[in-house]
């Protein structure tokens, strides 16, 4: 079953919902090659999971995706790579999309970016809505519930699929909740992945609530023992609830396009799953080192996800 989303994400639910009618051949204007050669890489060198996923689509959905992916990484590294103190903030992002979209701007991937703003008529909100959420990420984080969490995963992770779904073809509303609960899965899985990275940049996503649930707390964070029961039962915890927005997520694939954009999203849903088929793997130990899917690993996992969508 569908999982409900909070209430302060369920107020941002879009009322409409158009399918976009991009120009045939847009991407083969001469003016935007070298900007979709420079999204293509940055996306093949920072998105390696995505980036393998994306091989079933047309050839235009994959130049769209690799732009938007361009903007979102730029927003991240400009505030994850930025000096505290000059890192810019939310109404500076703004000034610099306003330039991006009105061809004014100098970054390499902006004449991409802008065309397929255009062409997919994707909503300058969710780009407010992801910029929004970078920016919580410019002073320490330590959330305190579940929904705190939520709210922030949808800023950072489910407008991007919800950008994405200008992309693949979404139909109908009733798709949209579908598409923010894949994101919110896939940032659950980022943040169980990162947290021993993300500690050292004073962020604590993990809800203090849920921690103390399992005897742990922020010290525990700072010398962690991957072996310790609560630790285990608190990531067992995590990951299953993780695996509940995936699968409530993929009950949207049969509103995107047939064209390789449904199996698309299936891959994403399953490669990004396997990283939490890693962490167990390892017995729950993210502190040693990156859990993630290998590639023999993921071709597996695209011949399973193949085999589910003949099904």
């Amino acid at each position: 079953m569908p999982k409900p989303l909070g209430n302060a994400i369920t107020c941002k639910l879009p009322t409409n919902w158009e399918t976009p009618q991009p120009e045939s051949g847009w991407r083969r204007k001469p003016e935007l090659a070298a900007s979709l050669a420079v999204c293509k890489e940055s996306t093949r060198e920072h998105a390696t999971s995505f980036f393998f996923a994306s091989f079933p689509l047309p050839a235009e959905k994959k130049s769209a995706a690799y732009a938007i992916y361009a903007f979102c990484r730029w927003v991240d590294d400009v505030i994850d790579e930025t000096p505290p103190d000059q890192q810019p903030d939310l109404a500076t992002l703004q000034a610099e999309l306003d330039s991006i979209l009105a061809g004014e701007s100098k970054l390499p991937f902006a004449p991409a970016f802008a065309e397929v703003t255009r062409q997919y008529a994707v909503p300058i909100s969710f780009y407010v809505d992801l910029m929004e959420g970078c920016c919580w990420d410019r002073k320490p984080v330590e959330f305190v519930d579940f929904a705190e969490l939520e709210l922030y995963c949808y800023h950072v992770a489910s407008v991007v699929g919800l950008i994405m779904s200008r992309i693949f073809g979404l139909k109908e509303l009733a798709g949209v909740p579908r598409a923010i609960e894949m994101g919110i899965a896939m940032q659950l899985t980022n943040i169980l992945r990162d947290v021993a990275e993300d500690f050292t940049r004073n962020r604590i996503y993990l809800p203090r609530e849920e921690l103390a649930e399992f005897g742990l707390n922020r010290d525990f964070l700072s010398t962690p023992n991957a072996a310790d029961p609560r630790w285990r039962k608190f990531t067992r915890f995590q990951i299953d609830r993780a695996r509940d927005y995936y699968c409530s997520g993929e009950i949207g694939l049969p509103y995107l396009d047939a064209d390789g954009s449904r199996f698309c999203v299936r891959l994403m849903s399953r490669v990004y799953g396997g990283i939490l088929g890693a962490i167990e793997r390892k017995q729950s130990d993210v502190f040693s080192g990156r859990c993630y899917v290998p590639t023999r690993r993921k071709l597996v996992i695209a011949m399973g996800a193949a085999a589910a969508a003949l099904h």
